[in-house]
């Protein structure tokens, strides 16, 4: 019988007079680092074990290198990768790692084999406090002497019969120990840990609603359920009558926002004609402010809660207001309550979503306009796994080459034969879409993670990014028709023949689905473009997108919602290995039967998605 140990016991007394303060955490938002575990197991009889110990060990470092090389957060860390503390060979070493695993605060784990081992035995030892929400994935060694497919199939047949939804990597060709990871089987163990390691970012994460419905779009309907259930997500809800307080009473850092004041004075700026609601100077200051306090709601800022800070500045410290939400997205509202009112939130939703700003390079933070959560979503997904800031747009129109032609007389039936869609909106573009960032690091044959990482890593490719969006946007004053507080939005047009995903999260009654469709970034003669702008909106940053393998009339057909956000770079096959860990069906995709990645369940429901998430239900629920 174990007794409690009183040298545990807190101080109660003294925490009674302990202070709040502002602690900062080893990242912005506060939270376990992602950590995946990887379990090596072999046959435990005398022999049959010795024989295999070296070998299961080599195959256990190969996949800790590939992951902590190739699978990084967005700000650059390698994920976080533990090892079981012996190999695992039966009920008992199965129940030590585990142990371990819950101390090491695991969400994700790799089975790792060459030989046979007891795979039932193993699973239903990893049945503890939180394994049930793991993610989980087996490699099993295609060789002849002690073949792994053996106990890959075994396993995974356990875990199907166990509704415990996993992921098998098995090479089709016969593998050399001695040879690095072939390329099959090294792209499924980066997938697995790239989209685990994003939900676990997501993970006892919040949702900021800055505000509420905005114009009665369906997409601001900030659903918590579906949320928590799907996504691991809270959700957290502030008026903007606390965005309006917080410039009132200067709640805000004032050395700061005369960094971004200035910072900002380095674009193109057009206030636009006539008589204004502010002054041209007094605009950019409010928008700058909107900026900083939006950020501050959603991560907290530990200078608002220094009284020293706070007496030099002329406001009050307040601890409480300083922690923020937690949040790892947001979206504002916006229209109308406020836009009739005050400044629109373009300039706050551009600045945030890029991968700069007046403090340097930094990771993007998702923002939603309209408070569009279902988008918001879908862009902290593309980010989480793409490591690029995202492009929140209207599905404003879809042109066809004969209406190209029919309206500008200019033939572009060789360059878009299946029409285009064109993209825009007022608020939420990263300024990097301004930017071909794959010809900035030097062509196509680099993923979007790998060109964002080079980029990371690479100052002068971090300035050359920086310099081309500034050079490349102008900041225009808004339409006073639609936004009577006036604004400024972000106007750039997106480089073409750039790969580039597009993606929408839907709710219909309580179902979460994903629509996800893959294609390019179209240059269109600078006659079409500029007309296009013209009858449209020239305020708004535009791109222009065909999808892969239908007709862009074919994608405005079938996407849900006005909005859907989009990647730089290919990540159809990502995102939908991403959507069945949390079982998220998806509901339109293009993407290749070979590419796509999911648990050996799917299998056994004939491959139907929906069958089988309704079977298994939300991860979280």
């Amino acid at each position: 019988m174990s007794r409690s140990c009183s040298s545990c016991r807190p101080d109660f007394e003294k925490l009674a007079k302990s202070k709040r303060f502002f602690d900062l955490p080893e990242m912005e938002l506060v939270g376990p680092m992602p950590t995946i575990a990887i379990t090596p197991v072999a046959d435990g009889r005398d022999g049959a074990y010795d024989e295999n110990v070296a070998g299961t060990w080599k195959i256990a470092e190969r996949v800790y290198d590939l992951l902590t090389e190739k699978v990084k957060l967005p700000c650059g860390t390698p994920v976080r990768v533990v090892v079981a503390p012996e190999i695992v060979y039966g009920p008992r070493s199965a129940a030590i790692a585990q142990k371990y695993y819950v101390e090491q605060g695991v969400s994700a784990n790799i089975w790792v084999s060459r030989s046979w081992c007891y795979s039932d035995e193993l699973m239903g030892a990893c049945m503890g406090i939180g394994s049930s929400e793991w993610v989980q994935a087996a490699y099993g060694l295609n060789q002849t002497d002690r073949p792994g497919a053996v106990w890959l199939k075994a396993f995974t047949a356990a875990m199907d019969e166990k509704k415990r939804p996993i992921f098998s990597i098995y090479s089709p060709d016969l593998e050399d120990e001695k040879k690095p990871l072939c390329d099959y089987v090294a792209e499924r163990l980066i997938r697995f840990g790239r989209c685990a390691a994003s939900i676990a970012m997501m993970r006892g994460k919040n949702y900021l609603s800055v505000g509420g419905v905005s114009m009665g779009i369906i997409g601001s309907d900030v659903r918590r359920n579906l949320m928590q259930e799907y996504l691991g997500m809270g959700s957290v809800s502030v008026d903007m009558v606390a965005l309006k307080g917080r410039m009132d009473n200067g709640f805000y850092d004032h050395e700061e926002l005369e960094r971004a004041f200035k910072y900002m004075k380095q674009f193109k700026l057009d206030f636009g004609k006539g008589k204004r609601p502010q002054s041209n100077d007094d605009l950019l200051r409010d928008c700058c402010k909107m900026a900083l306090i939006v950020r501050d709601l959603m991560v907290g800022n530990s200078r608002l809660a220094d009284p020293k800070v706070g007496k030099e500045q002329g406001f009050k410290a307040n601890v409480e207001y300083a922690q923020g939400a937690n949040a790892i997205a947001s979206g504002t509202q916006g229209q109308r309550m406020w836009t009739d009112l005050y400044p629109n939130f373009d300039l706050v939703e551009s600045i945030l979503n890029s991968s700069f700003d007046w403090n340097g390079p930094r990771p993007a933070k998702i923002v939603a306009t309209e408070n569009d959560s279902k988008n918001g979503i879908g862009m902290l997904i593309a980010f989480l796994l793409s490591g690029a800031p995202q492009l929140f747009a209207d599905i404003r129109t879809n042109w066809t080459p004969e209406s190209i032609k029919s309206a500008t007389g200019v033939n572009v039936s060789k360059i878009v034969p299946r029409g285009i869609i064109d993209k825009r909106n007022s608020g939420a573009g990263a300024l990097d879409y301004a930017v071909d960032i794959f010809k900035l690091v030097g062509g196509k044959k680099l993923t979007v993670q790998e060109a964002y990482e080079k980029i990371r890593s690479t100052p002068a490719l971090q300035k050359k990014l920086e310099a081309a969006a500034i050079k490349g946007t102008e900041y225009i004053g808004a339409n006073l028709q639609y936004f009577m507080g006036d604004g400024l939005s972000s106007h750039y047009r997106t480089p073409g023949n750039i790969p580039m995903t597009s993606y929408r999260f839907n709710v219909v009654g309580n179902l979460l689905t994903c629509s996800v469709v893959e294609g390019e970034t179209v240059e269109l003669p600078k006659k079409v473009a500029d007309h296009i702008s013209k009858v449209t909106d020239a305020t708004w940053p535009e791109t222009y997108w065909a999808p892969r393998g239908m007709t862009s009339f074919e994608y405005m057909s079938k996407i849900g919602p006005n909005h859907d956000a989009n990647s730089f770079g290919l990540i159809g096959a990502d995102m939908i290995t991403f959507c069945s860990m949390l079982r998220i069906p998806v509901d339109m995709h293009n993407i290749d039967a070979k590419d796509i990645f999911r648990p050996t369940m799917w299998d056994r429901f004939g491959g139907d998605d929906y069958r089988t998430c309704e079977e298994l239900g939300p991860l979280y629920a």
